[in-house]
């Protein structure tokens, strides 16, 4: 589904990302995990089109490498960035619909509706005619993964999803991973919680100093002390 191969990136003179490859199959979730400062966030945005690169991203067999983040979305990437982007003047309803997809005449119907985004996260359908600028930052973060469900992806990027957030709201975000795993959405999880990326994930990869340092099952990885101390532990 997805190939990331000699991925590069840069940051003006300095050289971030340093021959990444790996791969999503249909279906799978991959957790992509790595200390701060470790390229996680870079790739995923190199592969969104919003970081310049060198190498090869190919989505379903087609070089995309190059292209703008607004064609890569409407290949079927969807994308929730660390820091939310929500639209701040604009109600929970009305940032859902900015994230609709348009249908075109023939196409099947969305797996995604808002009810179902209401059912995932009730505290959105409390807040439904609020302005999201005035949100939790846990409410913000559900907006933002709702939206981009909205967009009926078939593979979605997911950074950082739990950061700061309160227990409570974790359980819902981890709930959330679940319903993508049992409707089949591949998904690419930025995240500093091992216990929800082993929970959920079919593979986990390990990131350190712009490579891929491991790659292999949550049990592999659980099993493996050296790479997790050497690249995970504080």
């Amino acid at each position: 589904m997805l190939k990331v191969s000699d991925l590069h990136a840069f940051y003006g003179k300095s050289h971030v990302l340093h021959g990444v490859h790996f791969e999503v199959h249909p279906g799978e979730i991959v957790s992509l995990l790595g200390r701060n400062g470790s390229g996680r966030s870079t790739t995923v945005k190199t592969v969104m089109g919003l970081v310049e690169g060198q190498g090869s991203i190919r989505w379903r067999d087609q070089e995309i490498l190059g292209r703008e983040a607004y064609e890569i979305a409407h290949l079927g990437v969807g994308y929730v960035p660390e820091n939310r982007d929500i639209f701040p003047k604009l109600t929970v309803h009305q940032n859902l619909m900015l994230g609709e997809k348009r249908l075109r005449r023939g196409a099947a119907a969305p797996r995604w509706s808002y009810d179902d985004m209401y059912r995932l996260f009730p505290r959105l359908l409390e807040r439904q005619h609020t302005e999201a600028g005035v949100l939790s930052g846990g409410e913000q973060q559900m907006l933002t993964l709702c939206r981009t469900l909205m967009g009926d992806p078939d593979f979605i990027m997911i950074d950082e999803p739990t950061e700061g957030l309160a227990p409570k709201i974790v359980e819902l975000v981890a709930e959330y991973l679940r319903e993508l795993k049992r409707r089949g959405i591949s998904v690419l999880l930025v995240e500093q919680k091992l216990t929800i990326a082993l929970e959920v994930s079919e593979r986990c990869l390990v990131m350190g100093h712009g490579q891929i340092v491991f790659e292999g099952t949550p049990a592999e990885l659980k099993a493996n002390a050296y790479i997790r101390k050497e690249w995970l532990e504080v």
